[in-house]
């Protein structure tokens, strides 16, 4: 399994599906199911059964549903469009991530 190069709290742009080219930023994320959630995107509806007990009132509630990872690209603010994301060794040995169109690095947004 590939290590993955989103995390939380990145802004990404969506390449694929109903809300293809919408921004939005990363809530939560599933590396053994290579997924992620996106706030505000891809919207599912769940419905909610009635419960007297714990005062629920049933419904249809909507909420963010989970992306595949390889329908999401990183947002790099200064291409100002979603890039790949490559990793690079720093000379005290950590390790960056870095837009693989202008070598900038990219932190939390």
């Amino acid at each position: 399994m590939n290590k993955m190069l989103i995390k939380k709290n990145d802004t990404v742009v969506l390449i694929a599906g109903k809300d293809k080219g919408k921004t939005g930023k990363v809530l939560k994320v599933n590396p053994e199911k290579n997924r992620v959630v996106v706030e505000k995107l891809n919207f599912i509806k769940e419905f909610i059964r009635r419960d007297q007990s714990k005062n629920i009132q049933g419904g249809i509630m909507e909420k963010e549903g989970p992306i595949h990872v390889s329908n999401v690209q990183i947002y790099c603010s200064e291409c100002a469009q979603g890039v790949r994301v490559r990793t690079k060794k720093l000379e005290d040995g950590t390790k960056v991530r870095v837009c693989s169109k202008c070598d900038i690095t990219i932190e939390k947004q």
